[in-house]
């Protein structure tokens, strides 16, 4: 296999899982008795705390000499949070494990990026290639396992992230490429944090970083209710997974179709994140309303314009304005602003938000997503 196959493997594995975990956790949660509050609370709680456990993941893969023993370590450490999620029936443990099993899922995303990105750069295919192959396998367990789901227990659910965790975990010792981390020896841990304290006084980068942040933490809601809410409209669980699936096909069309010539053209990722950033506004806007099924279609095809244009945007932001020695640092801190601390705020508050209001709560995803593009507007001199 080429680095290009290796990392594509990677990609399939982790939003495998997530394909999964995303669209479909709130209906395990439910299944076990818990209501809206606790499930906000219980999916919340490890993107909040990615605010510590992001920064201290980084500077702790630093130190390794390959990348990849870290993502083969966080496999193992996902596989085990999650099974003792499923194996336990006292809230507390199960908070707990979730909230390991959680952590260690996220933080595997900015080092397999930071992995491909090098390689990348070095062999000389594109990054969306392999990030492509990773959302058609989110394709693929939205509709396969949301079909299953019409008549197999929930407990499917952590049986499969369970199930993916360990395979990242042998994939990352069998299959990833054993690129170091750095030239020479590992970084000492306080020469690692050096990198972190400079991106975090740098204002046009934790500016644009926010706007990224805010337009991927609006879908905060989607992940934590979308199900939930369809299926008191008579949406089944199956029609849910090919609604999740479509917006993710149009999501890899804009990878693999539009990603490349916007390079070859010189579009600037400022026009990316400004484009995500309306498509945002628009999206929540309408489905709060409670749109019926066929107008649902049109607005989850937005999902490639909303996440996906924001997310490569970011990824080519950080690697624009992050100093080389940085880039793991830089990259964790998008994903903990927009996975973490962004994403976590919105999530503990949708929780209240469908209690109170139901589908009304996407208007607080619209206001979200509004701000990041009054942060994105500014900065059109410097990411164009």
């Amino acid at each position: 296999m080429n680095a290009a196959a290796r990392m594509a493997l990677q990609y399939v594995l982790l939003f495998g899982a997530t394909g999964v975990s995303l669209p479909f956790a709130g209906l395990w949660f439910r299944a076990q008795g818990l209501g809206g509050a606790e499930i906000g609370a219980l999916l919340a709680a490890p993107m909040l705390g990615r605010v510590v456990t992001g920064p201290l993941l980084a500077v702790w893969a630093d130190g390794f000499r390959t990348r990849r023993a870290p993502i083969a370590l966080l496999g193992g450490l996902m596989a085990a949070g999650y099974a003792g999620a499923g194996l336990t029936d006292v809230f507390a443990v199960r908070a707990a494990c979730w909230f390991v099993g959680a952590t260690a899922a996220a933080a595997l995303i900015p080092l397999s990026d930071v992995l491909t990105l090098r390689l990348a750069a070095r062999h000389g295919f594109t990054f969306a290639l392999p990030r492509g192959c990773g959302s058609a396998a989110f394709v693929a367990a939205n509709v396969g396992v949301g079909a299953l789901l019409v008549t197999a227990p929930a407990d499917l659910v952590v049986a499969w992230v369970t199930a993916l965790g360990l395979a990242i975990a042998i994939a990352g010792v069998l299959v990833l490429p054993a690129e170091p981390v750095g030239e020479g020896a590992p970084l000492r841990g306080r020469e690692r944090f050096r990198g972190l304290g400079r991106l975090l006084v740098d204002p046009v980068f934790m500016t644009a970083i926010f706007a990224v942040g805010a337009v991927q933490a609006a879908h905060a809601f989607q992940y934590a209710f979308s199900a939930i809410l369809w299926k008191a409209q008579g949406i089944s669980e199956a029609t849910t997974g090919q609604l999740w699936a479509f917006g993710v096909v149009v999501e890899i069309a804009l990878m693999w179709l539009f990603e490349p010539w916007r390079r070859r053209a010189g579009i600037g990722p400022w026009a990316l994140l400004v484009a995500g950033c309306l498509a945002a506004v628009a999206r929540w806007s309408a489905i709060a309303f409670a749109p019926p099924l066929w107008l649902l279609w049109p607005l989850q095809a937005l999902h490639a314009l909303t996440f996906a244009a924001t997310f490569l945007a970011g990824v080519q932001i950080v690697e624009r304005l992050a100093p080389r020695d940085a880039q793991t640092a830089a990259q964790t801190l998008s994903s903990v602003l927009s996975a973490g601390v962004l994403i976590g705020g919105a999530t503990a508050v949708s929780g209240p938000l469908y209690d109170r209001w139901g589908a009304g709560g996407y208007g607080a995803m619209a206001v979200m997503a509004a701000a990041g593009l009054l942060a994105a507007l500014p900065l059109r001199r410097r990411l164009n």
